[in-house]
């Protein structure tokens, strides 16, 4: 059996990160009580940065609060933005100067994880989600190959001569008249 080398776009390399950072908000109000924290827009996308990839991306956080002794609430709201550094391992140490394509796919939207209420009106958070980036470039495969051609079937119409007697009489050479 013989071989051929073929280039093609595949996954040349693959990774996944868990993050966990923790922010900080500032409320008009003195808290009492936190009563919900929602993370919504998250956008991000991925590019090279030498031999890592990177990940730009934001997200907004509300944060539902009640305060003046639990008598009053309002949500307090904030964009972040982050900037994440993957360490993508490639198969077949394949070169990430050339043409690839960045696919970064959020496996754990971003969540509130914990929320505490600090002094003078601060609001400290935790916010969880993982990425994932898969790399698409240009690598070699070997395929087999046969070197011999598949004999050509013969096709043979299914005429016999009954059939073309028949032909022969039931057609009328002088049908223009």
């Amino acid at each position: 059996m013989a071989y051929k080398e073929i280039v093609t776009k595949a996954v040349i390399g693959k990774g996944k990160k868990y993050f966990k950072n923790n922010y900080s908000i500032e409320s008009t109000d003195n808290p009492t009580t936190v009563l919900g924290c929602w993370v919504i827009n998250h956008k991000f996308k991925g590019y090279k940065s030498g031999d890592k990839i990177g990940v730009d991306g934001s997200f907004d956080v509300n944060i539902w609060y009640s305060y003046a002794n639990d008598s009053k609430t309002t949500v307090v709201g904030k964009t972040i933005k982050y900037n994440e550094l993957f360490n993508v391992k490639t198969r077949d140490n394949v070169d990430l100067t050339g043409d690839t394509d960045i696919i970064v796919r959020s496996l754990k939207q971003p969540n509130c994880s914990k929320v505490d209420i600090g002094e003078n009106g601060m609001i400290h958070f935790d916010i969880e989600k993982e990425l994932g980036v898969e790399i698409v470039g240009e690598t070699k495969m070997k395929i087999a190959i046969e070197d011999e051609e598949d004999p050509w079937d013969e096709i043979d119409d299914e005429v016999t001569e009954e059939i073309e007697q028949e032909i022969e009489n039931t057609v009328d050479e002088d049908y223009i008249k």
